[in-house]
């Protein structure tokens, strides 16, 4: 038997015995989907980019057409990638209720194109983008379309006012419902799966120690190194395609 088949098995008897299992979710998953991560060297999203400069709420405000210069890429980007196999596997897991929910800090709307259900998106999603002066929220189509309208491609409510990204941007707080809702289910996780995810960014970096303060066991499926490492019931780091897949072939 494989380290990985090994370590596929040990996951699937901690999947079984669990009452609550719950995914959380970072920009490793998407990689197979051909979504760049943010800070790999040579591809990250920040690599050529200060993301201070052009993802920021203050950037936004300040100059939204340079905003909407970038966005508007990554949202042409993100609109033509297809959930992979990582993707549905969390899907079948929550069909066959083995997984009670995914929470995800991804922006990019695979999870729930791959068809899970229970899903809280911390940092938003780019499935709509909203004004800040009136309220009004836009379908991405929709804001697309303005987008390309207008003059200097800038996406406008009716109003006239910048629409922006129903997104967490840098300097911008998460939602706090989804934050709540996610803490809860972290808390409430008799084993919390965490794939793909550097586990570095604050607050969502602290819902393993939510699960393992209640009792509950976390494992870890990521390339690199997290803080939470020594303290997992399973680590795995390598493809995390393969090693999902193995995980539901021992199920």
């Amino acid at each position: 038997m494989s380290v990985t088949t090994d370590k596929a098995a040990r996951l699937a008897e901690l999947i079984r015995a669990a009452d609550s299992v719950v995914a959380l979710t970072g920009a490793g998953i998407s990689v197979p989907s051909g979504i760049p991560d943010f800070r790999s060297p040579g591809t990250g999203l920040w690599e050529n980019v200060n993301p201070m400069e052009v993802a920021h709420i203050d950037a936004f405000h300040r100059d939204p057409e340079r905003f909407w210069r970038f966005y508007g890429k990554r949202f042409q980007t993100l609109e033509e990638k297809r959930p992979n196999r990582a993707h549905l596997a969390l899907a079948a897991l929550e069909r066959e209720a083995l997984l009670d929910a995914v929470i995800t800090q991804n922006i990019d709307r695979l999870h729930r194109n791959a068809g899970t259900v229970n899903l809280v998106e911390v940092h938003g999603s780019i499935d709509s983008s909203s004004c800040l002066s009136c309220g009004e929220s836009f379908p991405l189509a929709d804001v697309r379309a303005r987008q390309a309208a207008d003059t200097r491609g800038v996406p406008r409510c009716a109003c006239g006012s910048p629409l922006k990204p129903d997104v967490v941007l840098f300097g911008e707080y998460l939602p706090l419902a989804a934050l709540a809702r996610a803490e809860r289910l972290a808390a409430g996780a008799d084993l919390l799966l965490c794939i793909g995810s550097s586990l570095e960014v604050h607050p969502v970096a602290g819902l393993p120690e939510l699960t393992l303060g209640a009792g509950g066991k976390i494992a870890i499926l990521t390339q690199g190194p997290t803080p939470f490492d020594r303290v997992a019931a399973v680590r795995m780091g390598g493809d995390v395609v393969d090693e999902l897949e193995a995980v539901l072939s021992a199920l």
